[in-house]
């Protein structure tokens, strides 16, 4: 537990970040468990104020979990809720320094994301539907796919989110609550307009979710997850599918194909254009495989070794 000293300043800021900067709560939780466990590292070494945990403590803080074999990139969260807290600890009077500014993390090896070959997502929305939930699951691997959405952001849709008419979603959660209004493909909406059309058969009364679980009430993240996984299955898929996986397919095909990152950054609602750059990684990727494989100098043969 936060004890001490320290366990106001630490809690209005997690106050702070749930109320003023709206993180979701598996952020917050997270950031709290961080700046326990730095509390614990404090009162290991006698530390009682802030103005004591300096720039060498903090380094021994990082020597220290890293030596746990805490992953580079776990690390790096770990860092940016401190940061986080010293910088608001700063705004606020308590401190003079932030320390934590001169404290890089560790860089961690960028993995790019799973995608799925435009044959491969084209063969998985256009799967034969045998049933109601067939035809829903369609109708949200379609959505994920034509319009880039989260998965939280996909079960969070109700009915009156959708602009039929105009083929526009309208996406209030995503992360820091901002929302968004996104363009939807033809065959989406198609295939949304089939799952409507079934839909009252089986929601609740009253239920407002634009796809429901065989219930009748909102479908959960949970269950789309192990739809998509059983979809994977039936049609013989190589690599295990998630929901995540048809928004970076979104990203890498329509960046493949316009060339503009800008407008795939908006799309994806992400803040920063550094976290949307990793698809240009992909693409160039894609383009130095065709270049290895069909150059006729690209690759060439070992020279004889020496007699």
């Amino acid at each position: 537990m936060i004890d001490g000293i320290l366990e106001g300043d630490i809690q209005s800021y997690l106050e702070m970040l749930e109320h003023e900067r709206r993180v979701s709560p598996h952020t917050l939780m997270a950031y709290r468990r961080d700046l326990e466990r730095m509390v614990a590292f404090c009162d290991k070494h006698d530390i009682t104020g802030w103005k004591e945990l300096n720039e060498a403590f903090l380094r021994l803080y990082v020597s220290e979990r890293r030596q746990t074999g805490l992953s580079a990139r776990s690390l790096q969260r770990e860092l940016s809720a401190i940061r986080g807290l010293f910088r608001y600890l700063c705004k606020h009077g308590h401190i003079d320094d932030d320390p934590s500014r001169r404290i890089k993390p560790p860089r961690a090896p960028r993995n790019l994301p799973a995608v799925l070959a435009i044959e491969s997502a084209t063969a998985l929305v256009e799967a034969p539907k045998e049933s109601a939930l067939d035809v829903r699951d369609g109708a949200m691997w379609e959505i994920l796919y034509s319009s880039g959405l989260r998965v939280s952001e996909l079960v969070d849709l109700d009915l009156c989110d959708l602009d039929m008419r105009e083929g526009l979603v309208r996406v209030l959660a995503g992360k820091g609550g901002k929302g968004r209004v996104l363009p939807v493909g033809r065959y989406a909406l198609a295939a949304i307009n089939h799952w409507i059309s079934l839909r009252q058969k089986i929601a609740k009364t009253g239920e407002t979710a634009l796809f429901v679980n065989r219930f009748g009430k909102r479908i959960s993240i949970r269950g789309v997850q192990q739809r998509l996984a059983r979809w994977g299955e039936r049609l013989g898929f190589d690599q295990s599918l998630h929901p995540h996986m048809l928004r970076h397919s979104f990203a890498s095909h329509l960046l493949e194909a316009s060339g503009d990152l800008r407008a795939v950054q908006e799309l994806l609602g992400h803040a920063d254009i550094a976290t949307t750059q990793i698809y240009t990684h992909m693409d160039f990727q894609h383009l130095a495989q065709v270049y290895d494989q069909t150059h006729p100098r690209a690759k060439r043969d070992k020279p004889d070794k020496e007699i």
